[in-house]
C-alpha cells in the first residue's frame, strides 16, 4: 500500500492530542496492564518520554494459565476521542470549515462543510485524514451534504443495542454514497475501504468506481 502524503502530520496531530488526553489519564485506547518497558519495568509506558521519542512496549504472557483475562483490561477504542481526532484534523484541512464525525463499532461517518471547487478530491482527503487513523478493518463514508449533519447527529446517543440501529445506519450511508467518496484505497478495496469477499460483505454498500 502507497504510503499516504500527510500521515506525518496526522502523526504530529495525534501526539499533540495525546498530550492532552495523557494529562486527563485518558487516552484513544485502554491500557493493557501486562506490558514490560526498557527504561520503566514497573509501569505500563513510559508516559514521561518526550513526544519526538519511538514508542516502544513489550507484552508478556503470564506463565499462570488464563490470567491475562482475570486480571488485564484487554485494549478498547474509545470512539468519542477517536471522533474527536478525526474532526479535529479534518477542519484543519484546506476548504473544510466545520465536521461532524460519527464513530461506530466498524464505520466512521463523517458530515463536512466546504467550499472546495474539486470536491472529490476534498472528500478524498477528508476519508483519508480518518483512514490514517482508525483500524484497517473500518468503512468510511463521508458526505460534503449539509442537510446530513443533524443526521449523524441523531445518532451520538445511540450504541450497537438500538433498536434498528443497522438498518438506519445503512439508510445514512446510501444518502451519504449520494456525495463524492474520493479514490479507491488499493485495488481490493473500494473508496470507502470495503474489501471483495468480506465476512460482513452483504451489508456493504457497493457503489461504482469514481
Amino acid at each position: 500500500m502507497k504510503k499516504r502524503l500527510f500521515t506525518p502530520f496526522i502523526i504530529a496531530a495525534l501526539a499533540a492530542s495525546g498530550c492532552q488526553y495523557d494529562q486527563e489519564g485518558k487516552g484513544l485506547y485502554n491500557e493493557n496492564g501486562n506490558t514490560v518497558n526498557v527504561a520503566e519495568r514497573n509501569d505500563n509506558y513510559n508516559s514521561n518520554k518526550d513526544s519526538d521519542s519511538f514508542g516502544y512496549v513489550r507484552h508478556q504472557k503470564s506463565p499462570t494459565a488464563g490470567i491475562e483475562k482475570a486480571t488485564v483490561k484487554t485494549p478498547v477504542i474509545n470512539r468519542e476521542q477517536l471522533a474527536d481526532v478525526i474532526g479535529r484534523l479534518a477542519v484543519q484541512l484546506p476548504n473544510v470549515h466545520d465536521a461532524a464525525t460519527l464513530v461506530t463499532d466498524e464505520e466512521v461517518l463523517i458530515a463536512y462543510k466546504t467550499d472546495s471547487n474539486n470536491k472529490f478530491e476534498t472528500a478524498d482527503q477528508v476519508k483519508k485524514t480518518a483512514a490514517s487513523i482508525v483500524p484497517r478493518y473500518f468503512h468510511i463514508y463521508v458526505t460534503d451534504n449539509p442537510n446530513l449533519f443533524k443526521e449523524i447527529e441523531s445518532y451520538s446517543t445511540l450504541d450497537g443495542e438500538s433498536p434498528n440501529i443497522n438498518r438506519n445506519l445503512n439508510q445514512t450511508i446510501q444518502r451519504m454514497l449520494k456525495s463524492p467518496q474520493g479514490r479507491k484505497l488499493n485495488a481490493g478495496e473500494n473508496a470507502n475501504g470495503e474489501g471483495f469477499g468480506e465476512m460482513n460483505e452483504s451489508i456493504d454498500h457497493d457503489i461504482k468506481d469514481q
